[in-house]
């Protein structure tokens, strides 16, 4: 099964290569201003899985600059996401809000909608 897994993984990363989407562009105050609200995300993620991949390309066709975790490897982001957001499934948006307080967001059709609700996005 790992063996499966493994060589999906790169058809997927391959073919998302391949068709990678065209990011938007925008006036540079408007960037900036939704660069300002990005840099309070981040999303936790596996680099071959589908539905990261699927989240990923919606980052880049709007120009949405969110940091990416790796929570597959053994460290200090899949501990994170452990202790702080409850589990280990991805993909994960850690939205850090205004007043400090955190909220975790999972399921990839959830974090495109709150992406596309917060950023006016169609």
């Amino acid at each position: 099964m790992k063996v499966i897994r493994w060589i999906l993984g790169r058809i997927i990363l391959i073919l998302d290569f391949l068709t990678s989407p065209t990011p938007v562009k925008r006036q540079a105050d408007v960037q900036k201003n939704i660069d300002q609200v990005t840099a309070a995300m981040s999303l936790y993620q596996f680099h071959a899985c589908p539905f990261c991949v699927k989240v990923r390309r919606h980052l880049k066709r709007h120009a949405l600059h969110i940091e990416l975790r790796d929570a597959k490897a053994e460290g200090a982001f899949k501990v994170e996401l452990i202790r702080e957001g409850g589990r280990h499934k991805v993909p994960c948006l850690k939205i850090v809000k205004d007043d400090g307080a955190v909220e975790w967001l999972y399921q990839s059709n959830d974090i495109i909608a709150y992406l596309n609700g917060r950023f006016d996005l169609t």
